[in-house]
């Protein structure tokens, strides 16, 4: 459809609505069925024709400071990704990891002036941009998201051995580096431990009794070979301690027990609790720890005896002979208690009972298991007993 001709004479008047009554342009252009861009062109036009030298200053210095804004505009917006990027910018990063930190910043500064900024041209970024992803980035952002979500179900413990584990029991395979790599770049960091404090106290006699471990936590049936330690657990209110029995064969906490003390009474509870889930062999069973005056005291050697339990005890001052219990303390603060507050000790008792039988037992992955749970490791053996 052509477009419409209109008379000078009318433009005039349509202008001088714009003018003279101050209207805006939209409202004329409505009130005349006109096009307010139209309307528009025809006010521009007279105030050009009709502008004073004083008006014609005024323009001049009015574009003279929009370019000033926006040359300030463009330099702010440059330093702004220049320190957002310093390392992305210096000599020897690759093209690639320029168009990355220009993709990233879309929408924040205008394209063109990054690409200038960042010495690569416009075609060769939305090619990049706009290129099929390939099959081994795709396969890297899937990986980011299972990887992601194994962290969070270990309540982020797991680092890239584990998740590398935990990933092949649901049937996906990736390798190690890759997966440490993706953890680093969505900084995923595991729980570190924190500094140990010492809590055992030395006996002085009993250097007869043997070590009947050597250092070897490891067995070949459950029930034949335990350790056990004291630990502490801070709260509001004062210090839990946690007396332990660890199995060196399923690695599962067998026996445990807590309490506002250290008595000797707190690890006779542990072994009653041991007692009670796993076999015991009368005159076979080991029960390993260190020297200090629990363990080495008359009343727990003969609650020993009441099972039929071997003691054995490590050096003094030697942690190394009693590795695995002091791993498993180290590990419970680590991946827990460092990670919680106890306003009260029968919070902390409720939370370490629920994290040992729901987590540490049952759900977390043992590198000394191949990947696999004490829970699991357990059942294996149960089950091969009903079978013979």
């Amino acid at each position: 459809m052509p477009a419409a001709k209109y008379s000078e004479e009318f433009k005039a008047q349509v202008v001088r609505e714009v003018i003279e009554k101050d209207r805006t342009i939209a409202s004329v252009a409505a009130s005349y069925d006109l096009v307010a861009q139209t309307v528009g062109n025809w006010v521009a036009k007279y105030r050009k024709d009709h502008a004073t030298d004083q008006d014609r200053q005024k323009a001049s210095e009015s574009a003279e400071i929009a370019k000033l804004r926006a040359e300030n505009r463009e330099l702010r917006q440059e330093n702004e990704l220049g320190e957002k990027s310093s390392r992305l910018l210096r000599e020897g990063t690759t093209v690639t990891e320029r168009y990355e930190l220009i993709n990233r910043e879309e929408g924040h500064y205008p394209i063109a002036s990054m690409c200038q900024w960042s010495g690569v041209s416009r075609s060769g970024y939305y090619f990049w941009r706009d290129r099929p992803e390939s099959i081994a980035r795709v396969r890297r952002k899937e990986l980011s998201i299972m990887i992601k979500d194994a962290f969070a179900d270990s309540d982020g413990t797991y680092g890239y051995r584990r998740i590398q584990a935990y990933l092949e029991r649901r049937g996906v395979r990736a390798d190690g580096a890759t997966i440490r790599s993706i953890m680093h770049d969505l900084g995923l960091e595991a729980a570190q431990p924190r500094a140990k404090v010492r809590t055992t106290v030395p006996a002085e006699d009993l250097d007869q009794r043997p070590d009947l471990m050597r250092r070897d936590f490891t067995a070949d049936e459950p029930g034949r070979k335990w350790c056990g330690d004291i630990t502490y657990i801070s709260t509001w209110a004062g210090f839990v301690y946690l007396a332990t029995v660890l199995d060196c064969c399923t690695k599962k906490v067998v026996g445990y027990a807590m309490a506002d003390h250290m008595r000797t009474s707190l690890v006779c509870e542990a072994i009653d609790m041991a007692a009670k889930r796993c076999p015991v062999e009368e005159g076979v069973t080991v029960f390993h720890s260190d020297r200090g005056s629990q363990y080495t005291s008359q009343r727990f050697l003969d609650h020993l005896k009441t099972y039929g339990i071997r003691p054995s005890v490590g050096r003094t001052g030697v942690c190394w002979d009693n590795a695995w219990a002091e791993s498993f303390n180290a590990t419970l603060k680590n991946e827990r208690v460092h990670r919680m507050v106890y306003p009260t000790r029968q919070k902390a008792i409720n939370d370490i009972a629920s994290w040992i039988e729901l987590r540490y037992n049952h759900v977390r992955l043992h590198s000394a298991l191949g990947y696999r749970t004490p829970n699991e490791i357990e059942q294996e053996f149960l089950d091969l007993t009903k079978a013979a």
